[in-house]
């Protein structure tokens, strides 16, 4: 096959969830094929400068815009006239349609239709005014999980056979660390020195951070004192509402706002804390909980979308509207160890289930079965 895929998510928007997939897809497809050859469009990008021969780059440069979306949404010119089939990671926006070949994306979730009050109003357009062209404009889709499929198959009554699913993984970076060892080191840098909570994500309102504040506000003072609560994301136009919120129930210097933290100190927060807690409305997928079990550590999370099909049986699952449920499941971990201890191995046997080798054949699977559809 002569596959391409746009792969500038991999360099512009590393960090994010998309960012991620596009890298460990390009990254984990090298390691599995050495068979069909691939013209990755993207910038240059120091972690995958030692691809195999079979996969040639063609540079892309940036256009300066103010958003990852609107700098994507202007599509590659597509050269190569012998391509057989191109593939668009990020939700299929900036799909090239002046190439006479089969097209797939990865269309995450659809977010933007069931909590249009969650995006930005530039990502938001883009999706509404662009998405139903895209899917007219391709074959098939790749998505996250089972529970996306049967959201985009009833939403745009899109054939479900043409939609396939490719599970994330976390990084081979998340893996068991000492715990001491992670706790110096973020005392050190961030000089965090008490015991902590995690939560790991975006900013948006659909994570439910104010439900999580809330949460945590009910633990009583001796567990607040003792176990700060540590929110990692880059500060985004909701911070100062979280941040609001935590000074008014009086808890504002028991919560810390780390801002950005670079990719190589998350496996260190993930060790280092307690329980990491994500208590989000709506995830396609929701690799933090992945990347967390990976590390060993115990989750809770919610009971929606697409996180049970994730996390299965090794996280505590809760409904994110019931704040009290979510505090208490909190204070259970903290004062458990035995209930700590199973989650701790629990994770670890579930997180072992994802690997990108795997995402990556069945996105070759994928690719196979779309160049075998009728024209």
């Amino acid at each position: 096959m002569r596959i391409g895929i746009d792969g500038r998510a991999a360099k512009w928007y590393r960090g994010t969830g998309i960012g991620t997939y596009t890298h460990e897809l390009i990254r984990s497809l090298n390691i599995i094929d050495d068979k069909n050859n691939y013209l990755i469009f993207m910038p240059k990008c120091d972690s995958l400068n030692n691809l195999n021969s079979n996969f040639s780059i063609e540079p892309v440069e940036s256009n300066d815009c103010n958003s990852f979306w609107d700098d994507v949404k202007v599509p590659n010119i597509l050269k190569n006239s012998d391509m057989e089939l191109y593939h668009v990671p990020q939700n299929g926006v900036g799909i090239s349609k002046n190439i006479n070949c089969k097209k797939i994306i990865t269309l995450h979730d659809i977010i933007p239709l069931r909590m249009p009050e969650t995006v930005s109003e530039r990502y938001l357009k883009i999706f509404n005014d662009e998405l139903p062209d895209i899917l007219n404009n391709c074959e098939g889709i790749i998505t996250v999980s089972e529970f996306s499929k049967n959201d985009i198959a009833k939403e745009f009554n899109f054939p479900k056979e043409n939609i396939y699913v490719t599970h994330l993984a976390a990084e081979e970076i998340y893996k068991p660390l000492s715990k001491c060892q992670c706790k110096k080191i973020i005392t050190d840098k961030y000089g965090i020195k008490e015991d902590f909570i995690l939560y790991v994500g975006g900013f948006s309102p659909r994570k439910n951070i104010l439900g999580l504040i809330d949460s945590y506000s009910k633990l009583p003072y001796s567990t607040r004192e003792k176990f700060k609560l540590v929110i990692i994301g880059r500060k985004g136009p909701s911070y100062s509402k979280y941040k609001e919120r935590s000074e008014s129930l009086g808890i504002s210097s028991q919560v810390i706002f780390t801002d950005f933290v670079p990719l190589e100190d998350m496996p260190i927060f993930y060790n280092a804390t307690e329980v990491l807690v994500y208590p989000s409305f709506y995830e396609g997928f929701g690799l933090p909980p992945l990347e967390a079990m990976a590390c060993g550590t115990p989750v809770i999370a919610s009971n929606v979308t697409s996180i049970p099909e994730v996390c299965y049986e090794s996280a505590l699952l809760i409904d994110p509207n019931d704040i009290d449920a979510l505090s208490y499941n909190i204070q259970k971990v903290l004062d458990n160890s035995l209930l700590k201890l199973t989650l701790v191995n629990k994770s670890l046997n579930r997180s072992s289930k994802f690997s990108w080798t795997k995402t990556a054949q069945d996105t070759l699977n994928a690719y196979n079965d779309i160049l075998k559809l009728k024209d």
